[in-house]
């Protein structure tokens, strides 16, 4: 509920700070080209995404890339239409269900993904805040997303040597008593132990370069289809501004805070707030398409049913 409640805020403020007619006017006089070089780049965004994934998970199962696409992308559907990234559960729970692996380990591998994808964000956004001298609340947010990252790298670190560390045994003779717990901790750090193997997280991390330019690239190509012209430091800082905002607990897809946080930040460039808001929507509204209709392809090719989405309740249950 909380989520949602951020998502009408960001709407209401965001309906009072535009003009809902001349957006679509701008809307109205958008280039096809170009939004079909938007929906291409959401396409690579979403593909790259997947090669990760699948890099993460081949130390445990080496599995075919298109089956990992179609796990990727039931997990953005999910997002699309459910709160609070539970999207991110759904896919565990489906690659686990589906390839017969431990999906507490699963979702390991999905932490480490987030961490090292928040990490890039971070660093693609502080390169563009140097480059584009931009100060104030942007600067601030960067930071506090840096801080975020140290906390959670901190915290993946702590769990994967924790039996390693001063009275873990003295720890390890307590939990003892909840057999379950302690099979679901061991199974979930092999899924984290992903974190130390520096080829995997290299992997990962160049991956996940290719993800970011391709996501980037939406946003100047957004831009064009209505008539703006950003710089590549600009259509970064406007990206990973956005990506950053998907922190804060929202709606289902981000509605509100996604085209709230990419107006506020196109503003700072001194592009109006109509035009943005129909770059913004444009972006948005690519990424729902394809992730939506992967996703719906992805359910009917893997013949899922919904028994095995709703039955969440087995991450819990050790494999």
């Amino acid at each position: 509920m909380l989520g949602v409640g951020v998502s009408v805020v960001a709407i209401v403020v965001l309906l009072n700070a535009v003009d809902v007619g001349r957006t679509l006017e701008v809307l109205g006089r958008a280039s096809p080209a170009w939004i079909g070089v938007m929906l291409l780049m959401s396409v690579a965004d979403v593909s790259a995404r997947a090669a990760r994934w699948r890099w993460l998970l081949a130390p445990i199962a080496r599995l075919p890339y298109r089956r990992v696409l179609g796990y990727t992308l039931i997990g953005y559907l999910a997002n699309n239409v459910l709160p609070a990234r539970l999207g991110e559960l759904v896919r565990t729970h489906v690659l686990g269900e589906r390839e017969g692996i431990s999906r507490p380990t699963v979702l390991g591998t999905v932490v480490v993904e987030r961490i090292s994808d928040t990490a890039l964000v971070v660093l693609i956004a502080a390169g563009a805040l140097v480059i584009l001298s931009v100060r104030g609340v942007l600067t601030n947010a960067v930071l506090l997303g840096a801080v975020f990252v140290v906390v959670l790298v901190v915290g993946l670190g702590v769990l994967i040597v924790a039996h390693r560390l001063p009275g873990a045994e003295r720890v390890a003779r307590v939990v003892e008593r909840w057999p379950r717990a302690v099979e679901l901790g061991r199974r979930l750090r092999d899924g984290l132990a992903i974190a130390g193997r520096p080829l995997t997280i290299g992997g990962a991390v160049a991956l996940g370069i290719v993800a970011w330019i391709a996501s980037i690239a939406t946003f100047l190509a957004a831009g064009q289809a209505v008539g703006i012209e950003l710089t590549v430091a600009q259509g970064a800082l406007l990206c990973t501004g956005v990506a950053l905002a998907t922190i804060v607990p929202s709606g289902p897809g981000y509605l509100g805070t996604f085209e709230l946080t990419a107006v506020g930040i196109a503003s700072t460039f001194g592009i109006g707030r109509d035009e943005a808001f129909a770059m913004a929507l444009l972006v948005h509204a690519s990424i729902l398409v394809v992730t939506s209709t992967g996703g719906v392809i992805a359910f009917v090719r893997l013949g899922i049913g919904s028994t095995e989405l709703t039955d969440r309740d087995e991450l819990a249950t050790p494999r």
